[in-house]
């Protein structure tokens, strides 16, 4: 009988019980447990099973769950006595804030007080007998969404006391999506605030905890050591490049191509290699999402499944509002090519506005990216780099991305579609109404705050290169040729059917000191095409010059003016 394939299950128990399909991962209790580190971080991208393997340590560790063969029976953990023996032997604490997304400070530190209240609600039975003085007892009872923050500091550490002394042995606990609460924060403006409860926290609960066996912490993130993890300096970090429980988060080619014959789908494996394949931990390449793979074999159809299931704000407003070397390299990755960065896996998220080498580090953690090669160096000034190849995760991945890009100019959707069909149609006086209408509409929207788009329009237009690389990529190849200077880029469209003309764009800022009006700026970029022979790279593949088309944009805050040459 086939298991039910069914969707967004995270808890280990109902699936064992009800027959869900489910992917063996049990091998990670034996090497987590065999790795004795005291406190380890896990860093994974969404959706790819993480709070489902916290479901099944718990269920294992838990002394809750003492008995409960028939969660492991046939499992490849349960073949092993010493660990047969070792299941329902530890109290366990198990905390996520995957529900942590408030926009305030005060209410985020509510929401995770509550959460802290509800787990001693499930101990409320410690304050029945002797084993607490009364001292003790009315701290229990103190504890409530509104307690300071030295109580909620101390309060995990408290509860783990209790349970140690009740059950004579320490306690295991498991985080989960710790990073939740900082992403929340650094969106809604009060990262700062957070960052000083959530360090006491950490420190009291996992550093200076006597009553603490082990524990795992969970997220997308490596949140940056300096930032909340300070105070403990035994903190082991599991990223996504790292060696340890390589195949424990996502499915291997191996477990996918099992799961598609096991339900009829073994025509499919190269379809579904194309769009869900291509995420790589430490050294084993080849892991699937698991998210999107489960969806697929519920309905049958090739979709974007884990690109849709959460929001991408973040990601999409800090691309948009991204200097013109960030979206060049976009424009890399979108074609297939991949890029060099320096980065630091660690996520400095005050940094993020600042930092583009943070935002890389954001996309890699996040899964959107993936490592084609790592170079580590020393320099001759005694520095030591890490050199990142990155290029797309997937087939799904792209399609994320341009559909990201394809909402930048959503609040002008109207205007931006007019303005394709006039370029096609080489219609420039419909050109120059739309794309006047596009930037009066949208400028603002790839401003930083600190660098408004008016003074560096280069944030805009190089955003509208890409949107135009994904709105006519059925009809044209986008190459584009990155000048020295400040102001200067020509985008050359390559068509790949003969009936479509070969287009040439160069744009352009005003210089008020050179040019008086905006027609001499466009004139100036007509006169760089003609210059710099920009049409060669058509006539070489074979586009007569007749059926070239060169268009000069020159920009002056946000008006634009458009001419022919």
């Amino acid at each position: 009988m086939l298991r039910t394939v069914g969707i967004g299950h995270q808890d280990f128990e109902k699936i064992r019980q009800e027959n869900i399909f489910y992917v063996d991962k049990t091998n990670f209790i034996q090497e987590w447990w065999e790795a004795k580190d005291e406190v380890t971080l896990i860093t994974r991208p969404r959706r790819f099973g993480k709070t489902l393997n916290m479901s099944m340590l718990e269920k294992f560790f838990s002394v809750h769950y003492a008995g409960r063969e028939d969660l492991f029976c046939g499992l490849v953990i349960w073949e092993k006595e010493k660990y047969r023996k070792l299941q329902g032997t530890y109290p366990v604490l198990f905390i996520s804030f995957a529900d942590v997304k408030e926009t305030t400070y005060i209410q985020t530190k509510k929401k995770i007080c509550r959460i802290i209240k509800a787990l001693y609600n499930k101990y409320d039975f410690l304050i029945e007998n002797d084993l607490l003085n009364e001292s003790e007892k009315s701290d229990f009872l103190n504890v409530s969404a509104d307690m300071e923050d030295n109580e909620a500091s101390y309060s995990l550490k408290a509860l783990c006391d209790y349970l140690s002394r009740y059950y004579e042995k320490k306690v295991i606990i498991l985080l989960d999506e710790y990073d939740m609460p900082m992403q929340e924060a650094y969106v809604n403006g009060y990262w700062e605030e957070l960052v000083s409860f959530t360090r006491g926290m950490l420190n009291a609960t996992f550093k200076t905890n006597p009553y603490l066996e082990r524990a795992i912490m969970t997220g997308i993130t490596r949140v940056s050591k300096e930032s909340i993890f300070s105070d403990l300096n035994n903190l082991q970090v599991i990223t996504t490049t790292s060696e340890k429980y390589m195949d424990s988060f996502g499915f291997t080619e191996e477990e996918v191509f099992a799961a598609l014959d096991e339900y009829g789908w073994s025509a499919k494996k190269q379809e579904v290699k194309c769009w869900y394949d291509g995420f790589t931990f430490g050294k084993k390449t080849d892991i699937y999402n698991p998210w999107s793979l489960i969806n697929y074999m519920s309905t049958g159809k090739l979709e974007p499944y884990w690109a849709n299931s959460s929001s991408n704000s973040l990601i999409g407003k800090l691309i948009q509002e991204g200097s013109r070397n960030l979206k060049e390299s976009f424009e890399s990755l979108l074609h297939g090519r991949s890029i060099i960065v320096e980065l630091d896996e660690q996520i400095v998220y005050d940094q993020l506005s600042d930092d583009e080498s943070a935002i890389w580090s954001l996309l890699l953690a996040s899964g959107y990216l993936k490592v084609k090669s790592l170079r580590t160096y020393g320099t001759e000034f005694g520095e030591w780099k890490q050199e990142y190849e990155l290029i797309l995760t997937n087939f799904e991945a792209g399609v994320m991305f341009r559909r990201m890009i394809k909402r930048w100019f959503s609040r002008a959707a109207g205007e931006y579609n007019d303005f394709i069909k006039a370029l096609l149609l080489d219609d420039v006086k419909g050109m120059n109404v739309y794309m006047n209408k596009i930037a009066m509409t949208t400028f603002s929207y790839f401003d930083t705050g600190k660098n408004p788009s008016e003074e560096e329009p280069e944030r805009f237009y190089h955003g509208l290169v890409l949107g135009l690389m994904v709105e006519l990529a059925d009809r044209y190849v986008l190459i584009s040729n990155r000048e020295s200077g400040f102001g200067r880029y020509d985008v050359t469209l390559e068509p790949r059917k003969q009936e479509d003309v070969g287009i040439i764009m160069e744009f352009k800022v005003q210089d008020k000191a050179e040019e008086k009006e905006l027609s001499n700026t466009a004139d100036a970029a007509l006169e760089q095409i003609k210059d710099k022979k920009y049409e060669t790279v058509l006539i070489e593949k074979g586009i007569p010059i007749e059926r070239i088309c060169n268009y000069g944009f020159a920009f002056c805050g946000k008006q634009v003016l458009i001419k022919k040459g």
